[in-house]
Parts: structure tokens; C-alpha cells; sequence
């Protein structure tokens, strides 16, 4: 066993939020377990993580051990076995790293306690979960959330309740992106199956936005400490055949970093009652400067430690659609990639799709165009056209299975939103009633609920050439 104290400043912070501790492991260690202690206040928060010897310098490719930012105060490492958020394996003698992330320190600074005890009990080295590769055939319109957690980050519930959530919520496909790491895979790469694929998620999370990265299995390092580091981010995942996402840029966690070529943005996350207007302002105006960029949504839903019933805020509260051919991962981020879908406010929400000049979602077509919209249940709100100048048409749905129509000349994109007219009041009542009278979350005030159009289903664009 060895004890370690360290004492971080402001100082420290502002130039580095990562700081390390280094300590040495003996050979024929087959356990390690650490404990962190610190005087918690609401201007002190540690969080907590690991590299071993193999790690470099941002950005490293390997050598990650396990985050768990501020959920765990502790955490083992075995070559069975592991606490959630930390990678089991091989434990190489040699220089080790704690990493404390800096979220918050006080004027005077924090003394910061860690505790290692070493094991060299006879241990099996257990390998990494294999992933399988489901596949469901038949081409149609398939539903899935694209953003949630477990135990393995930040929420309370283990990967059953969430898989046994989205057999509820009736999903096809599911993103479950645990903040900074790739431990939750232990379960979800075995689990996957044609009822339900989950597709290799992590999200990137800093203090000065989020990211989530789609179908890589790799550990994407998320120590970004400068504005340009975001189009590093682009490349490392880029490089290893994934999707990035930008996530909520909304005043909650707004993304303070330059715009790097991501795939995505998520439009909606959460009810739509938590700031997604400023999030779906902030993907209009990077559509009407030429970025093409797939709209998603996910639910950023932390499985709490029950199962818990549906609601506006619970899982799949948005769901994004997508046209695949199969269900598969690779379907799913094709589709992602090219478009091919739209979002909705639950599983069974609104359904809005696009054609434009015979081309589906995300397509490019060039000339006048002649759109068709094709909408199911939500009679009696209001369709609305938008290219890059803002609303150019709108209508009342006049039927629970109805088509909307538009020709011109758009600029730059096409898109379309359902708007809630006849359901807006409901919604509304559905919200408050979640909430139980609490007061509004997310820094939200009354009036600003009573303002704001509540969007029902997002489409994704068509380009204009």
C-alpha cells in the first residue's frame, strides 16, 4: 500500500484541468485499487481517473485505464475485472498516472488524499467482450436513442435496467455514450442482437462542451484543452471510421470550442422544454453558411437504478427515425452520416419525412424543386418549410395521415418541422405533470415556456445546389 497527497491550485487548473499523479506498480501486480479523498464544497470537485504506462501526452491512442469524473470516489483495476468506467486487462509493472480532472478549486487551493494497494493474488486475464454484429432484415423506418448512460459514467442504473428501458420505450437501435470512456461494452457488445442493436458510443465530455462519437471501439481521448483541439477530435475519430457529433449547444453545456467537420448535431436532447430552440437556432444558421450537418436527437437519459415508467423524460424522449435497408450498426450510421431520417418528440411521435425533386433526406438536387412532405399523427398542428432565409411556407395538418407540398426556388437547404397547434396544451400538462410541481430544471423560467413554439418532429435536410 502507499499513501499520496497532492495539493492543486487555481493555478494548476488554468494551466492544465488534467493533472497527474505518478506512482509506480511492481511486477506481478494483478490488482490495484485506489481511493481519492478531498474536502468536497460546491467550489471543490475533483474528478478521477487513469493511465497506465502506455499513455502519452494529448492525444494518446492507448494506455487508458478508466474515468469516472465526479461519480466515484474509488475504483479498481484487475486483469479480471473492473470497477464500472475502468478497463479491465493486463497490468504492465511500471509508470502509472493518476489523472484528477480539475473541474472545480477554491482560492486556496485543495489537499487531495489517494490511497493504492497493490494485489498479486493468481488472477485469470479475462479478454475484452467480443462485439457481435446483428443484423435484422427488411428495408423501412426503424427507431432508436442516440444518446444515454449507465453506471459506467454518471448514472445510477446498470445496463440491464437501461436495455430492459429500451425494450420498453420499443426500440430498434440504441447509443449508449457514457462520459470518457468505453467500459459499458463489457455488457452492451454480447448483449446486442437483431431486437435490438447498440450501436459503439462515447461522449466526449469537457468543460467546455460535449461531443459524442459514434462506431469506433477505440478509446477516443477527451483531454482537449484548447479551442483547436476540436478539429483534432474530428480527425482521431474520422481516422478510425466513426461519426462526431456535436451535442446540446444550448446554454445548459454550450460547445465553446471552434466548429470542427463533424457528421452531426444533436437538435433536440431531452424534453423539448430544455432550451432545444437555441440548439435548433444554432444548427439553422451553420445550415445557412453551407454546413451539412445530419440532425439527431437523443434523450441524454441516466438510467436511474429502477426501471422507471415512460414519460416526457424519460428514455427515447426525443427518438430519431432513420430509412435503413437493414437494421444493423452499419445501417444505422450510414444513415446517420447521409440523413436519412428525422426526429420525433417519442417512439411513437409524429413521423415527418421528406422527398425533394424524387430524393430522399440528406440528398443534394439542384434547380426549382417540388417537395413532398409525408406526415402521420399530428392533425391539427402546423407544418413548416424552412431554406436558409428562414420559414418560406407552412400549413395546418389536416389529417392524422396527410401530405404536405412545396415548390420554389429554396436557398442553400430544405427542411421541414412539425410545430404543436392542437397538441401544444397537452404536452404542456404532460411536461408539468413529469416535473410534480418541482420548479423548472435547466435554469428555465415560465415565461419562456409560454414563448417558445414547442416542436413535435425535425426533418432533415435537402440540399440546393
Amino acid at each position: 500500500m502507499s499513501e499520496l497527497t497532492v495539493h492543486v491550485t487555481p493555478a494548476d487548473r488554468a494551466s492544465d484541468p488534467y493533472f497527474y499523479v505518478p506512482f509506480d506498480i511492481p511486477a506481478g501486480t494483478t490488482r490495484l485499487d485506489v481511493t481519492m479523498a478531498y474536502e468536497k464544497a460546491e467550489d471543490c470537485i475533483i474528478d478521477l481517473g487513469i493511465l497506465d504506462p502506455r499513455a502519452t501526452g494529448y492525444p494518446s491512442s492507448q494506455g487508458f485505464r478508466g474515468w469516472s469524473g465526479g461519480a466515484r470516489d474509488s475504483f479498481f483495476v484487475a486483469t479480471d475485472d473492473a470497477t464500472p468506467g475502468y478497463i479491465h486487462g493486463e497490468i504492465p509493472a511500471g509508470r502509472w498516472r493518476i489523472m484528477l480532472g480539475l473541474y472545480k478549486v477554491p482560492p486556496s487551493g485543495a489537499d487531495i488524499a489517494l490511497t493504492l494497494r497493490y494485489d498479486a493474488s493468481p488472477r485469470e486475464l479475462r479478454p475484452q467482450p467480443v462485439r457481435t454484429l446483428p443484423v435484422r432484415k427488411g428495408a423501412g423506418w426503424y427507431r432508436g436513442d442516440l444518446h444515454c448512460h449507465t453506471f459506467h459514467s454518471d448514472a445510477a442504473g446498470a445496463p440491464e435496467l437501461l436495455h430492459e428501458a429500451a425494450r420498453q420505450a420499443g426500440l430498434d437501435f440504441l447509443a449508449v455514450a457514457d462520459h470518457n470512456t468505453i467500459s459499458q461494452r463489457r455488457y452492451f457488445h454480447p448483449a446486442s442482437s437483431p431486437n435490438l442493436v447498440f450501436i459503439r458510443a462515447m461522449e466526449v465530455t469537457t468543460a467546455n462542451g460535449h461531443a459524442n462519437v459514434y462506431g469506433i471501439d477505440d478509446w477516443i481521448d477527451f483531454r482537449m484543452t484548447r479551442p483547436e483541439h476540436a478539429h483534432t477530435l474530428a480527425r482521431l475519430v474520422h481516422e478510425r471510421g466513426g461519426l462526431l457529433s456535436i451535442n446540446h449547444d444550448k446554454p445548459t453545456i454550450p460547445w465553446d470550442y471552434e466548429l470542427p467537420e463533424a457528421d452531426c448535431m444533436e437538435v433536440w436532447q431531452s424534453s423539448w422544454m430544455a432550451w432545444n430552440w437555441v440548439a435548433l437556432a444554432r444548427y439553422q444558421e451553420r445550415l445557412a453558411t453551407g454546413r451539412r450537418l445530419s440532425a439527431i436527437g437523443g434523450s441524454d437519459f441516466h438510467q436511474p437504478a429502477r426501471l422507471m415508467p415512460e414519460g416526457p423524460l424519460a428514455l427515447a424522449r426525443p427518438t430519431t427515425v432513420l430509412w435503413l435497408e437493414e437494421l444493423s450498426e452499419a445501417a444505422v450510421l450510414a444513415a446517420m452520416k447521409a440523413g436519412r431520417g428525422c426526429v420525433t418528440e417519442s417512439p411513437d411521435g409524429p413521423h415527418l419525412s421528406l422527398t425533394v425533386n424524387g430524393l430522399p433526406m440528406g440528398a443534394t438536387v439542384s434547380g426549382p424543386v417540388s417537395a413532398t412532405a409525408e406526415i402521420r399523427g399530428a392533425r391539427g398542428d402546423r407544418m413548416v418549410w424552412l431554406d436558409a432565409s428562414g420559414i418560406v411556407a407552412e400549413a395546418t395538418i389536416e389529417a392524422q395521415e396527410w401530405q404536405g407540398s412545396f415548390s420554389g426556388r429554396p436557398q442553400t437547404f430544405l427542411r421541414a418541422e412539425i410545430i404543436a397547434e392542437a397538441a401544444r396544451e397537452r404536452l404542456l400538462d404532460d411536461f408539468n405533470a413529469a416535473i410534480s410541481g418541482r420548479p423548472l430544471s435547466w435554469q428555465l423560467r415560465g415565461i419562456e415556456l409560454a414563448q417558445q413554439p414547442i416542436r413535435r418532429a425535425l426533418a432533415n435536410p435537402v440540399y440546393i445546389e
